[in-house]
């Protein structure tokens, strides 16, 4: 990480998660041209929903997130890894991803699945570098129109 950064778990009702979403939101509807083109995928992806979250402040101010929650058993989900663009090219997303991975194997998880879009060439482009792997998608984005997935055991 960065001089000057600091890390916090919390929540999916942490406030700065909570603003971090509504970011996410915002730009995940431009990348794919508007809310209606993603409101099939709103209701898999509630903040409140998200069991543990890593927030990543530089010099105090929040600049990043990532959240997991359980999808079964021995998967994680991992959602909503953003980076303010501001705060891009840092390696932040990287290093959260780590720290998310590590705590999910520590809480018993044995691989960790993520969904995201062709459109999101630098998420696609992150993940692969870390490991992971093209799956099929699974539910519900398996009648996703878009969703493509990800997985990489833990």
């Amino acid at each position: 990480m960065l001089k000057n950064t600091d890390c916090r778990w919390t929540d999916g009702n942490d406030g700065d998660f909570k603003r971090f979403y509504l970011k996410t939101e915002e730009f995940y509807s431009s990348i794919v041209g508007g809310v209606e083109n993603r409101r099939d995928f709103v209701p898999y992806n509630i903040s409140e929903s998200i069991t543990k979250v890593l927030i990543v402040s530089v010099d105090g101010v929040p600049v990043a997130c990532a959240g997991i929650k359980p999808y079964s058993d021995i998967e994680v989900e991992i959602k909503r890894v953003w980076v303010d663009p501001e705060y891009r090219g840092r390696h932040i997303a990287e290093d959260m991803m780590k720290k998310i991975e590590g705590r999910a194997k520590t809480i018993g998880f044995k691989r960790a699945i993520l969904q995201t879009r062709p459109q999101m060439e630098a998420a696609v482009s992150l993940y692969l570098k870390l490991g992971y792997k093209l799956i099929d998608n699974y539910p519900p984005y398996d009648r996703l129109d878009g969703a493509i997935c990800f997985a990489k055991d833990l």
